[in-house]
């Protein structure tokens, strides 16, 4: 079988775990209470879509390091993917978000559903926000149990769900730490947020991946503790294009609001570079309020005139080529890597997907 056949079958796995894990949590909302349904029907929806490219990660370090657990990768694969469909959910109601992809994400679905029946527009917000809320708690309990009963031997699943609450009291941290500096109390420096960056999203979406595949393929610590370097340099690339496609990306192809960075005044490394330039006075008022298409386009020009962007497109190709020399020397396939991380040059092209 070809290589591209073998991912095809990869992927194809991955993905059926996914759906037989979706499907059984909704014979079990079915079985609760009917209205409870149509919260884990909205999950179900919140999953669908996206690069699938955490469980292709785990799924090609475990096969590189010659695993043969295929059906438990398989499995913990869908569990990593929906962590980051509950770390989705959860995101959104942190930035008061109601649309995800270019349509109603969870909390937008129930919003909706409560406007439609006349319910007035602040608790029918406050019901979607309950409904996302209790949706990604959900995604969160059942990706643990997955892990749990993933069918690898007791010790590797062990290891496995010490992986799992590493990356979760991690990505926590994160979240937590880009909402306090937003605040804007102090002013963040680039060390800080990277560190978020890196907490944010290297640790569930990068770090995770690499190392639970490894651990399924037995493979040492040494080795996995390589991966997590690995991981969260290549983490860190993926969130500062993600940041840049937040600010210079076309939302019809990138599924991701333009302005929302901008309007919740988020300590990216996009900004915080921007702070030390002398741009920063005529960037500053675009910061931390909505912007119409003319706003948006000037501050963009301003980002780029001020070196900000050639910044984080620099930094993202460091970490990037920082990822690819430990993927080298482990023979964890890099060109993997490229499907993963689009260069951040493709935000001008409009070309972006959300992941």
């Amino acid at each position: 079988m070809t290589r591209n056949g073998e991912d095809r079958m990869t992927s194809f796995s991955t993905d059926e775990a996914l759906a037989r894990l979706l499907e059984s949590g909704r014979t079990r909302a079915i079985a609760t209470d009917p209205d409870h349904a149509l919260l884990w029907d909205a999950l179900i929806s919140a999953a669908e879509g996206g690069k699938r490219f955490r469980p292709a990660l785990l799924v090609a370090a475990h096969g590189a390091l010659g695993g043969t657990l295929h059906a438990a990768a398989a499995e913990v694969g869908a569990a990593v993917e929906l962590m980051h469909t509950a770390f989705v959910i959860h995101d959104d109601v942190i930035d008061g978000d109601h649309v995800r992809r270019g349509r109603p994400n969870v909390s937008g679905t129930f919003r909706d559903a409560a406007l439609a029946t006349g319910v007035a527009p602040e608790p029918a917000a406050d019901y979607g926000r309950t409904a996302a809320i209790l949706a990604g708690d959900l995604a969160l309990a059942a990706t643990i149990r997955t892990v749990a009963t993933c069918g690898a031997p007791p010790p590797v699943v062990d290891r496995l769900l010490d992986l799992f609450d590493a990356a979760l009291h991690t990505t926590a941290a994160g979240e937590l730490a880009d909402v306090r500096l937003s605040l804007g109390a102090v002013p963040a420096t680039l060390d800080e947020s990277l560190l978020m960056e890196e907490q944010k999203t290297s640790a569930y979406s990068f770090a995770l991946p690499l190392q639970a595949g490894a651990v399924l393929a037995g493979a040492d610590d040494g080795v996995v503790g390589r991966l997590g370097e690995a991981g969260r340099a290549l983490g860190v690339a993926f969130q500062l294009a993600d940041d840049l496609i937040g600010v210079f990306g076309d939302p019809r192809h990138s599924g991701k609001s333009a302005t929302n960075d901008l309007r919740t005044g988020k300590q990216t490394p996009l900004l915080v570079h921007a702070g030390s330039t002398t741009e920063w006075n005529r960037i500053a008022p675009h910061v931390g309020r909505e912007l119409d298409e003319e706003e948006l386009t000037e501050v963009r020009r301003l980002l780029t005139g001020c070196g900000s962007r050639d910044f984080v497109e620099d930094l993202a190709e460091q970490h990037l080529t920082t990822a690819r020399t430990v993927l080298d020397e482990l023979g964890i396939a890099p060109a993997l890597l490229d499907s993963v991380v689009a260069p951040p040059p493709a935000v001008a092209t409009g070309e972006e997907v959300a992941a």
